[in-house]
């Protein structure tokens, strides 16, 4: 499914923490944040969508997922920060090409079509990576070593980027075809922007064949390049993204502008963005995958990049303006997104509650992102009491309430969303602040969900404070409003 992802390293950020954040972009798919004990973890897990079976490691940790709430599709997790303080977000669905997949073909589970003929197994995918890798990793670079034994083994019926993080370090490993894998540290003074191409455009084939310090790729890579004459570069250099990646016009419309605003948000200064003489225009095939951006970056700067949709450019699907290029691009701040997460982890916290897992339903343009401890028994019903059916009672269908509302009416509610965005942010802040002082002084993780509690019932009161508001305008804008003076 379409996303777009974010990865922040630790010198990037204004704490030192590291991020990974990434908009899950299903088709209105209904989630909840829930946690995911040891006891409700499976010994054996089957994929619904490829039908394969597989043996799970005793042991898991406690952590945390954001399920779809109709299961007929398989589990979804989406996103998760485990009791290790590891976070993981699986998957930024991204491009291939021919060669890549005539090589290697993706595994695909295809049905009998005879009685006399068994069904062929599938591989791994989207519906299963959180739940097979993110209870069983202690690090980053760990939740790439099993992810990538499991794609060796099971393979792939997709092309995915995936990324972890820990207090320490963020990775990001990106598939290729059926069975190949490549992945990267990221630099720690750098932001990743990653919207749904394949991203990696540098690469150190020597260390991920030596000392493997930041680079990690499957045993066969070079056999594999050279075998199947995939390599594309001039001079000498390699560049993951032209090998394995894509150059389509579909991506000059639906990718690279995202990376482009978000490039230009990042490092306004460092690169032209516009203009004749611009470095990178919103149809640049080469927008680097990682920036070092102009200032560190805050969990606020990563929610805003990805609820927008190209503000003060002419590509604006909102502004009044009719500049003839109005929703050109597709926006990073969409309707369909289920749900959207920052894994966030704290070195500076106490070690029961580094993590810190900030959550946001429905589109991110119109909500509000709450931050939650994931180090703990269970969720408040706010997030995780969630059913197919609309209702005010949970924190995902407010917010796709409030989005359906303000959308039509947006240079009438705007207002009313930031300032809705920006408290149940600063309110959230305070919470967590307050509760990092307790815990550390006390050492009673029990507090966390008291914290929880709280952080939750602050964001009902000002949940429900803009559903009133915001309906109240869309009720006064109806197209059917009419008073007995109009005659």
């Amino acid at each position: 499914m379409s996303c777009t992802t974010i990865l922040v390293g630790a010198k990037a950020s204004h704490d030192g923490s590291t991020m990974i954040a990434r908009t899950d972009d299903g088709h209105f798919d209904v989630k909840k944040l829930i946690v995911v004990n040891p006891k409700d973890q499976p010994k054996k897990y089957k994929s619904v969508i490829s039908h394969v079976e597989i043996d799970l490691p005793d042991n898991p940790m406690r952590y945390t997922s954001c399920p779809s709430v109709d299961p007929k599709d398989g589990i979804w997790a989406a996103t998760g920060v485990n009791e290790a303080n590891v976070g993981m977000t699986a998957t930024e669905t991204i491009t291939s090409n021919p060669r890549v997949l005539s090589a290697d073909p993706p595994v695909e589970y295809k049905k009998a079509k005879s009685r006399k003929e068994k069904d062929t197994i599938g591989g791994i995918g989207e519906e299963d990576f959180v739940v097979l890798v993110l209870p069983y990793i202690h690090s980053a670079r760990e939740g790439v070593l099993r992810l990538a034994e499991l794609l060796e083994k099971y393979g792939t019926y997709e092309s995915n980027g995936i990324a972890f993080n820990d207090e320490k370090e963020v990775w990001w490993l990106e598939t290729i075809g059926g069975h190949h894998w490549i992945a990267r540290k990221v630099p720690d003074d750098r932001v990743v922007i990653a919207p749904n191409q394949f991203g990696l455009d540098e690469f150190d084939l020597e260390d991920a064949f030596g000392k493997k310090k930041a680079n990690l790729c499957s045993a066969d890579l070079k056999e594999f390049i050279a075998e199947n004459h995939l390599d594309l570069n001039q001079d000498g250099k390699f560049n993951p993204r032209d090998i394995f990646g894509s150059r389509r016009d579909m991506d000059h419309i639906y990718n690279t502008p995202r990376a482009w605003f978000m490039g230009r948000y990042l490092a306004p200064e460092s690169y032209r963005w516009e203009g004749e003489n611009a470095d990178f225009t919103p149809e640049s095939d080469r927008i680097p995958w990682s920036l070092r951006p102009d200032r560190k970056v805050t969990a606020e700067d990563v929610k805003y990049l990805l609820s927008t949709h190209f503000q003060g450019t002419p590509y604006n699907p909102y502004t009044s303006q009719d500049t003839g290029m109005r929703g050109k691009y597709r926006s990073i701040g969409i309707n369909r997104t289920g749900v959207t997460s920052i894994c966030q982890i704290r070195p500076y916290a106490p070690e029961c509650v580094k993590g810190v897992e900030w959550i946001c339903f429905g589109s991110t343009t119109f909500g509000a992102i709450l931050p939650v401890y994931p180090n703990v028994r269970k969720m408040p019903e706010y997030l995780s009491r969630v059913t197919l059916d609309t209702s005010t009672e949970n924190f995902y269908w407010s917010s796709r309430l409030i989005g359906a509302l303000a959308d039509p009416n947006y240079a009438a509610t705007i207002q009313n969303i930031n300032r809705y965005q920006e408290t149940v942010e600063t309110r959230g802040r305070q919470l967590i602040r307050e509760y990092d002082r307790k815990i550390a002084e006390s050492g009673d993780v029990r507090l966390a969900e008291e914290a929880n509690g709280k952080l939750c019932e602050m964001a009902r009161e000002e949940t429900v404070k803009t559903l009133n508001r915001v309906l109240a305008t869309a009720s006064e804008r109806m197209k059917n409003g009419y008073n007995l003076a109009d005659n």
